[in-house]
């Protein structure tokens, strides 16, 4: 991920008028590349934010609520992990090149951000979004 790509992801998500949120656009190892809380958001949904944009770039899974699906023990994975909503591996061209993570709303809707600030920077969620 660019950090164009990254701003754009950003601005997106905190161009929406959703609500306060914390959003993260992270590259493909899942380290931060552009991040921000916006006014209003508590200070935990930046961590969380992280977390979850890491998660979906690292793990087999290219989301977190594909990954909470799963089902299986949370102790069999990386502690950094996380299984709240929001997290949205970002691909382009096929190849995962990093993912967003979004906190402060209720997951669904932290997903719906993540998805459309991933279009939103020429990228593509995941095929089954």
């Amino acid at each position: 991920m660019t950090s164009e790509q990254a701003l754009a992801i950003v601005h997106s998500a905190a161009s929406s008028g959703r609500g306060a949120v914390s959003v993260v656009a992270a590259d493909e190892h899942g380290e931060v590349v552009a991040s921000l809380r916006l006014d209003g958001a508590a200070l935990d949904t930046m961590l969380n934010a992280r977390r979850k944009a890491y998660t979906a770039a690292r793990s087999d899974a290219t989301t977190t609520r594909a990954l909470a699906a799963k089902g299986e023990d949370a102790a069999s994975f990386d502690p950094f992990f996380t299984f709240f909503l929001g997290g949205v591996a970002a691909f382009e061209g096929g190849a995962r090149v990093g993912a967003v993570g979004v906190s402060g709303l209720p997951g669904e809707v932290d997903e719906e951000l993540a998805i459309a600030a991933i279009r939103a920077a020429g990228l593509e969620p995941p095929p089954s979004l």
